[in-house]
């Protein structure tokens, strides 16, 4: 059974950096992709950033390009997501999930069958 835990998260002030991280209790994270998702309350859950199994594609939302970036480590089994020059418009609860897929294109919400409880990420002065 895979599990997701998400941390990282917390008050930071505009133009900041932070690292999310996403630890995978699976066997062997190598044939997993993960997605980072995020959700302000009142809106539907929004796709950030996804990064294939080892090797594979990573794609991102197009109005976070050059600001986020997502990176693995299989031998932790952790999945990052380095987000910089955060701005107000950050601020929501981040979530990754995984499923055994490709990161080709960005992935919905359906096309993942697992996730984490999320991490509340605000971005204020």
């Amino acid at each position: 059974q895979v599990q997701l835990v998400e941390s990282g998260g917390g008050l930071v002030q505009p133009g900041r950096s932070l690292r999310l991280s996403c630890t995978v209790s699976v066997f062997n994270l190598d044939y997993y992709a993960v997605g980072w998702f995020r959700q302000v309350p009142g809106n539907e859950r929004e796709g950030i950033s996804c990064i294939s199994s080892s090797d594979g594609p990573t794609t991102y939302a197009d109005s976070l390009k050059g600001r986020f970036t997502i990176s693995r480590d299989n031998a932790k089994k952790v999945v990052y997501l380095q987000m910089n020059n955060l701005k107000s418009e950050d601020t929501a609860v981040y979530y990754c999930a995984a499923d055994r897929v490709d990161c080709l294109q960005l992935r919905d919400n359906a096309d993942f069958a697992t996730w984490g409880q999320g991490t509340q990420v605000t971005v204020s002065s």
